[in-house]
């Protein structure tokens, strides 16, 4: 089945079916990216060196609380 007949099928949906298939297909996407931050930031992955980063940032006193560094309204 071609990405064009996906599509004209998907467009022959009820709004409701649509909706459910929006929201499948987020999900998809969703887990997706949970998967990929959970490989980034695993022993060896590609974003523990920031993980690194900000551990000794905060070790060596070179962070602030989150709180504490909001604009006051």
């Amino acid at each position: 089945m071609t990405v064009e007949a996906i599509k004209d099928a998907i467009a022959e949906l009820e709004q409701a079916d649509r909706h459910a298939l929006a929201f499948w297909l987020n999900s998809l996407d969703n887990d997706a990216w949970d998967e990929q931050m959970i490989r980034d930031f695993s022993p060896g992955g590609q974003g523990m060196h920031l993980f690194d980063q900000v551990q000794q940032q905060i070790a060596g006193g070179q962070s602030i609380p989150l709180h504490l560094s909001q604009k006051p309204e």
